[in-house]
């Protein structure tokens, strides 16, 4: 018989040396069992085995929050699930435990995939290598080609999708692939699918991750949700179901409206065409250049236009930072040099104003030979000038998402509160730049270029530094959500 265990918590019960005696018959498929504040997800054949599995294995007694619509994800029988979900809400978790446990009761071969082979590797190898007990691996893992060996005659393999032919020419028994929106067009129809259609093996996938766009993805999950195809079915959940609430507050001010809803909501949202679609008057200002505030210059190093714009900071009250361009300098045919030329010969009479270096890497271009980069001719005709100059500019490229996220939270976040201003009478090209840049046609990131672009891209180098999406204070994570 095969007996399905969830979670209970019991509170009197403190060691796992007392396991066998709390085991609950639910009913003759079922059965719950816990340990105080440890809650165990695992299909096996023998209460013994399970038990035995729980003590050697660490990763089988992290905490576990019931959530109803994770319960269905884990116990309906459909064999293709989309999971459109919130970021940090246990779906990767649940799937790295179920591909496991079927690992260990149906001997096949099985896969957990990713966009790349590094992104795999990355959300996968080390954690399944922890949910795998010792005594069940038939011999060590290939390092090489990402693969678990058990000893019932399972494999796992972690497999990139950047060439999804890999997926190709196996006769897979289930598997899931994380991030599913990043994956290239046709992966599903083209490869994974007819993948997973081998006569006799029923295998089953989840197709998981935050949604990206109307693209694959988004049509993938609208199929499932229509139950036309009895063989599918689409679960989602926002973060706010698991998160606690202090957490989503902090979430809301480092996100812009669209892409909280997109990242933590899991909702698909489409391209606007203006890459900044939330910028308007109520981010105009009227503050010039302060002797009192540092100077914040960022850069974008594009031989024509040679685009950067002047910021400053200021916090009010309750401590929260705003950001206000003040000036920009935009050269035609120009490089670094006349740049800071032209800064030296603005700020004349301000030397004991501190400035800090935000913008392209590009920028550091030879520096690695011994040749003086753009940034060090910035730096030695400022400090040769009088200026205290400090850098804060990257040394490699981040997302091109990430950066615009960080420029978008600045100009109105999901708090619906704005703390990104420019003077459109000193700045008209960040200005004009934040109301007319494009998103190329089909495209949910990738600008169209155009002579405005480059100083909007200098301004998401300098908020991408400085309030990064990606460090977010106070969110607390948990592992997986709430049966109710």
């Amino acid at each position: 018989m095969l007996i399905v265990c969830y979670v209970l918590i019991i509170p009197h019960c403190s060691t796992l040396s007392t396991l066998k005696c709390i085991i609950i018959k639910i009913n003759s498929d079922e059965i719950s069992i816990g340990c105080k504040n440890i809650a165990f997800y695992i299909k096996i054949k023998h209460n013994k085995a399970m038990i035995d599995i729980f003590q050697e294995t660490p990763k089988w007694q992290e905490d576990v929050i019931r959530h109803k619509i994770q319960y269905r994800l884990i116990t309906e029988p459909y064999r293709f699930k989309t999971i459109p979900a919130g970021r940090r809400s246990g779906k990767t978790f649940h799937f790295k435990r179920f591909l496991c446990t079927e690992a260990f009761i149906h001997p096949g071969m099985y896969f957990a995939a990713a966009p790349t082979r590094a992104q795999a590797k990355l959300i996968f190898w080390k954690d399944l290598g922890e949910y795998i007990p010792e005594r069940f691996k038939s011999r060590p893992p290939s390092l090489s080609d990402l693969i678990y060996y058990l000893k019932n005659g399972s494999e796992i393999h972690v497999v990139g999708l950047d060439k999804p032919a890999r997926i190709e020419g196996s006769p897979w028994a289930g598997g899931g692939i994380d991030e599913f929106g990043d994956c290239k067009p046709g992966t599903w129809p083209e490869h994974i699918g007819p993948a997973l259609e081998t006569i006799g093996l029923n295998a089953w996938c989840w197709i998981f991750g935050v949604p990206e766009g109307l693209n694959d993805y988004y049509d993938l999950c609208e199929d499932a949700k229509s139950g036309e195809d009895p063989e599918w079915m689409n679960y989602t959940w926002p973060s706010a179901d698991i998160l606690t609430k202090k957490s989503i507050i902090s979430l809301k001010k480092r996100y812009s409206p669209k892409q909280f809803r997109q990242e933590w909501e899991a909702s698909f949202e489409g391209a606007t065409g203006r890459v900044y679609s939330d910028y308007d008057k109520e981010n105009h200002s009227d503050k010039v250049f302060s002797p009192d505030t540092a100077i914040h210059w960022t850069h974008d190093f594009n031989f024509t236009p040679l685009s950067s714009a002047i910021i400053q900071i200021y916090k009010d009250k309750k401590g929260v930072e705003s950001a206000y361009c003040v000036d920009e300098i935009i050269l035609e045919s120009a490089v670094g040099k006349n740049a800071a030329l032209e800064f030296c010969h603005k700020y004349k009479g301000f030397e004991k104003v501190p400035v800090y270096l935000y913008g392209d890497p590009s920028g550091r271009q030879g520096e690695k030979h011994g040749i003086e980069s753009e940034y060090i001719i910035i730096t030695k005709t400022l400090q040769q000038a009088g200026f205290a100059v400090h850098k804060k500019y990257k040394r490699d490229y981040s997302s091109i998402v990430d950066s615009q996220n960080s420029l978008m939270a600045k100009i109105l976040n999901a708090n619906m509160e704005r703390t990104f201003f420019v003077n459109p009478a000193t700045c008209k090209y960040c200005d004009k730049g934040l109301l007319t840049v494009q998103l190329k046609k089909g495209s949910s990131f990738q600008e169209e270029e155009s002579k405005y672009q480059h100083v909007t891209t200098a301004m998401r180098y300098f908020t991408e530094v400085k309030w990064p999406v990606k460090e977010i204070g106070g969110v607390i994570t948990v592992k997986a959500v709430n049966f109710a």
